[in-house]
């Protein structure tokens, strides 16, 4: 009987309540929160001037639009990064800046796959043209709706991307004096 009460009580135990996800982390900046909260994939980490925030590839341009909404109107650099054995390989890091309030942000994004593809963000920061087609021609990363994704730096029949690690850049012997003449 015993046995039977204990079965009892072990089949009528309350339901387990399911653990709510824990409450996403903003940052205490409101100028960076109204950018970040609407980006679900966004994280970020703050220094001292700079604000980094880490974005998806499909959320990448919507939060460059927000950062410039938000009065981050300035322009600064956009650049290719190889990561070689790191997943995803590439990333793109784009730098912007806020007179109003003396702010820099960078937004940094990886671009999946061996040939990486990203939103260009050329119609949010005109001045993002001549180095998107840089990060294309040195990295082979293709930004997706840009107006003249051609190369800038190489000529136009070179095969491959220099910037990349696997790269091969080939040898050329060097002779330096007192040492033995190569053959």
């Amino acid at each position: 009987m015993a046995d039977e009460e204990l079965v009892e009580e072990q089949t009528e135990q309350e339901p387990v309540a399911e653990e709510a996800e824990p409450e996403r982390l903003l940052p205490e900046q409101p100028l960076l929160a109204a950018i970040v909260e609407p980006h679900e994939s966004a994280t970020w980490v703050a220094a001292d001037d700079e604000w980094v925030v880490i974005v998806s590839a499909d959320e990448y341009h919507s939060l460059a639009q927000a950062a410039k909404n938000n009065g981050f109107d300035t322009f600064i650099d956009l650049c290719g990064v190889d990561y070689y054995r790191a997943r995803p390989r590439f990333e793109v890091v784009l730098t912007v800046l806020n007179y109003s309030e003396p702010m820099r942000l960078r937004i940094r994004s990886g671009a999946i796959g061996d040939e990486p593809k990203l939103d260009s963000v050329t119609d949010v920061y005109t001045g993002a043209n001549f180095y998107e087609r840089e990060a294309y021609d040195m990295f082979g990363i293709e930004f997706v709706g840009h107006p003249d994704l051609t190369r800038i730096l190489m000529p136009d029949d070179w095969e491959g991307y220099p910037l990349r690690k696997d790269y091969a850049v080939g040898s050329v012997p060097i002779q330096f004096k007192d040492a033995p003449k190569v053959q």
